[in-house]
């Protein structure tokens, strides 16, 4: 049976010293404790300044007068952030110094191995070694066949000398980011020196994988020893292309500038005379702002010099991304990007870049006023069709809106039923203004314009209806309009003499300031119908179905009239009068042409069930699950010459949970349609007419378009990971460390858009399927069909597979597969990407190093897309 001793002492207490003169032997629950001297003498001062705790489970001896302590038998010593665990442990007060030794296992026969080694943690630091010899004043020290683990990393040596308080010296070291007891890879040298959150330099390095060294040694290396972003040298990738020659990808260097700022500068080079420059600079405040510039340039040549089908391929990109919040109400944000129409196409391996069409880019800076309910944002926008080249952008694009106000509302009158009728009328305002520039072909074409919009409404409640009258205004100010004037064109045939006429259309743009005013009229009123049903069984409570009948109508004049003066026209050589809207290519479009008075109809139809609520879960509420949400619409043009009523539209959505997501549309008809003529092919040419389908004997409705979507999300459930004492102190390291400003990781590589899968997740499976059908005319028709599925699963813990495609049911093609492979190698991981068909075929395979400081040991393989062929 072991006894705890343990003891407090007081180590500023210089009297005790001068009283005692004897050994004092500590055992078995003995307990001495020491106090002030009453002597007047002189006080001596001694180095250790700080309350030193000691306990031992077998024996500890304080001798006094030689200022000395024994531990014996899983002996602990606590100095400041410093504690020591050993089997035995003798220290010197006098010099500052302690020794600590292991003690012999009595169950090994050959008396080699030892029990209770010593085991130092100073601050976040731990050391373990055979013998332990340490100055707790100074912090220099010697460990024998000792271990060192920090923040991921652990090295190990015969012999540690601690010569200052960051800098070690270790013989026949060993250096390694894994955490297994047994190393799989690690790095040993003769000599090494490690300066702590610095660096780790060793000359003639082997690098040993699952015990094995790798037959050529590097004569010297500097292993990064700080965590976090730091400055270094970015390894290159290296292969071969047939029509480039022979590359090196990806080398540059990363400048960690503080902690607030970073700078990435990457470069390639290709053995026949191409090449590529890259940059990146990022910048970042917590709870303020950050951002990133990147550039690139690239100049790809194809072929040698003498080749009659040489090419030369320039290209580059510019962009700025920026976010930040002012304040509560004001904010920043930027997504700018500018390139050559071919730089993605050329430099890019990732399948999203290289199939976009688009490029969009936007500025918006905004403002909001909560007291007045006013906002303002000023915003320019920008638009780049990569295959045309045609640009489209708005310089700048300002909007100002005020929500809707009640002039006449008294104060503290909240309740509806005190309120007098004129309290419920409000307004509302926005204003934009606009300046476009369109680029179409190397054509600039500049169009400006302001729109001012106002509303009034009124919501007062009638019994169970809400009614609410409205009245909107919207005017337009333009300083340019379009004139289209027709040229008759006479030709005389020098043969036959015989005289033709056609007629030729001159387009052209007149500046001037113009006003366009429109205004129209609405009222609505709606209701809501309940029926509920409580069936009490299986678990549910009840059915509720909500009814939400509307009605609405509205009024707008016809402002193609001539009075308005916002339309004007021409005459063909037939006699024929052409009109046209004078404003139609305006920022703001022009009018709408006839008269409206339209009378609308919808319903909806929302489904609900409500579950039970179990008698024993008192931690969660009822459980509403949406069955279905059903809507219908129509609408009739009293003021329409023909066709008046409008197609009837069917809207259906249901949520199953979070296992299936269903949703679709219809439209049909009631017009009947007739051959007007045949079109080249000789086909009939079908034409809607004025008549009633059930007037001409052909049903009530005939179906013009039907689509609809169905989603699923399965997944099985998530384990639990189990963290290692490496995880968990990790983690509070990284709570220690506080922000770290920059979210993305600090590795530049060529694939950085890519993160490791989560394996806690045994099996994941998304599916999308969706279908559209359109048939405009009785003989037209056209269909899509289209399947999406992402699959993941794991044979095992470290094994995940996932299978992406689409498959095209109209075509009967497969579209864009990808397969991937990943294995978790413990302190490695493979990755393995697989497109097997389309343009941009390709794999790539690679292994390498977990750790982010060592993550260019790797060793890879690519053909197709990903070795940057096209």
């Amino acid at each position: 049976m072991k006894y705890l001793i343990s003891i407090l002492i007081i180590l500023f207490c210089s009297s005790l010293f001068a009283q005692q003169k004897d050994s004092t032997l500590l055992k078995k629950n003995a307990v001495d404790s020491f106090s002030h001297s009453d002597s007047t003498k002189s006080k001596k001062k001694y180095d250790v300044d700080a309350i030193v705790y000691a306990n031992a489970s077998d024996s500890l001896i304080f001798d006094v007068q030689k200022k000395k302590m024994f531990l014996h038998g899983s002996g602990e010593l606590k100095y400041k952030t410093t504690d020591l665990k050993s089997a035995k442990i003798f220290v010197d007060y006098n010099t500052n110094e302690l020794e600590a030794f292991g003690a012999v296992d009595t169950s090994d026969t050959a008396k080699v191995k030892l029990k209770q080694s010593p085991h130092l943690t100073e601050g976040v630091e731990t050391y373990e070694g055979e013998r332990i010899k340490y100055n707790f004043k100074n912090q220099r020290g010697y460990i024998s066949l000792a271990k060192n683990k920090d923040k991921g990393q652990t090295y190990a040596g015969e012999e540690v000398n601690k010569v200052d308080k960051d800098t070690y010296f270790i013989k026949n070291g060993t250096f390694t980011t894994c955490d297994s007891d047994t190393p799989h890879t690690y790095f040993a040298a003769s000599e090494m020196k490690v300066i702590q959150k610095d660096k780790i330099i060793a000359s003639w390095i082997f690098m040993y994988i699952g015990g094995v060294p790798f037959p050529i040694p590097l004569p010297f290396a500097v292993f990064p020893n700080e965590t976090g972003r730091r400055s270094g040298i970015i390894i290159p990738a290296y292969g071969q292309e047939n029509n480039r020659g022979q590359y090196f990808r990806n080398f540059g260097y990363f400048l960690s500038m503080n902690d607030y700022m970073d700078l990435a500068l990457t470069g390639d080079y290709y053995s026949k005379g191409g090449w590529g420059a890259r940059s990146r600079f990022r910048y970042a405040e917590r709870y303020n702002f950050s951002g990133s510039v990147n550039a690139g340039y690239s100049k790809i040549i194809l072929g040698e010099a003498t080749d009659p089908g040489r090419e030369v391929r320039t290209d580059w990109n510019l962009s700025w991304f920026h976010n930040q919040q002012i304040n509560p109400t004001t904010r920043f944000d930027v997504n700018l990007q500018f390139l050559s129409s071919n730089f993605l196409r050329n430099n890019s391996i990732n399948y999203n870049d290289i199939l976009s069409q688009d490029i969009t880019s936007n500025a918006t800076f905004s403002k909001i006023w909560d007291e007045s309910g006013s906002s303002l944002s000023i915003n320019y926008n920008r638009t780049q069709n990569l295959t045309s080249g045609n640009i489209n952008e708005s310089l700048p694009n300002i909007n100002y809106s005020k929500s809707m106000t009640y002039p006449f509302k008294r104060d503290n009158v909240e309740s509806l039923n005190d309120q007098k009728w004129y309290e419920l009328i409000g307004y509302s305002y926005s204003g934009q203004f606009t300046n476009n520039r369109r680029t179409t072909e190397g054509n600039l074409d500049v169009r400006a314009g302001v729109q001012h919009n106002i509303s009034v409404s009124a919501s007062p409640k009638l019994g169970y209806f809400n009614v609410s009258p409205s009245f909107s205004y919207t005017e337009r100010w333009y300083n340019k309009r379009t004139k289209i004037e027709n040229r008759i064109i006479e030709t005389i045939n020098p043969l036959t003499g015989i005289k033709t006429t056609r007629d030729s259309t001159i387009q052209s743009t007149i500046n001037e300031l113009n006003f366009v005013r429109t205004f129209n009229m609405n009222v609505s009123a709606s209701t809501k119908l309940y029926g509920v049903f409580n069936p009490n069984i299986l678990g549910i409570e009840s059915f509720r179905q909500t009814i939400l009948p509307s009605v609405s109508y509205n009024y707008q004049p016809d402002f193609s009239n001539d009075a308005w003066g916002y339309y004007d026209s021409y005459t063909k050589s037939n006699g024929q009068v052409v009109r046209y809207d004078k404003y139609n290519g305006e920022v703001f479009g022009g009018v709408s042409s006839g008269q409206s008075q339209n009378l609308s109809f919808s319903l909806g139809n929302i489904f609900e069930m409500k579950m039970a609520k179990s008698a024993t879960d008192t931690t969660q509420g009822q459980k509403k699950i949406q069955l279905l949400n059903l809507n219908a619409s129509i609408g009739y043009n009293f003021a329409a010459d023909s066709m008046k009523l409008s197609d009837l539209s069917l809207g259906y959505r249901t949520q199953i949970g979070d296992l299936l997501s269903f949703s679709g549309s219809s439209s049909y008809t009631f017009y009947d349609y007739a051959v007007k003529g045949k079109d080249g092919n000789g086909n009939d040419i079908y034409q809607r007419i004025n008549q009633y389908l059930a007037s001409n004997g052909k049903g009530l409705l005939r179906l013009t378009n039907f689509n609809f979507s169905v989603s699923t999300s399965l997944s099985g459930e998530k384990s639990k990971p189990v963290e290692t004492n490496k995880q968990q102190k990790d983690q509070k390291e990284q709570k220690a460390e506080g922000f770290n400003a920059f979210a993305k990781k600090d590795y530049v590589g060529l694939y950085d858009e890519e993160q490791s899968p989560d394996l806690t997740i045994p099996w994941n499976l998304s599916l999308s399927y969706n279908y559209n059908f359109s048939k405009p005319t009785p003989n037209q028709s056209q269909s899509f069909s289209n399947l999406s599925a992402d699959l993941g699963f794991s044979l095992t813990k470290n094994w995940k597979f996932t299978i992406r495609g689409s498959y095209d049911f109209e075509t009967k093609q497969v579209s864009a597969p990808q397969i991937t492979i990943y294995r978790d190698l413990h302190c490695w991981e493979m990755n393995f990407n697989w497109n097997p068909l389309g343009a941009y075929s390709g794999f790539r395979f690679e292994i390498r190093l977990k750790a982010p400081e060592l993550q260019d040991i790797k060793i890879n393989k690519s053909g197709g897309l990903y070795s940057g062929r096209r």
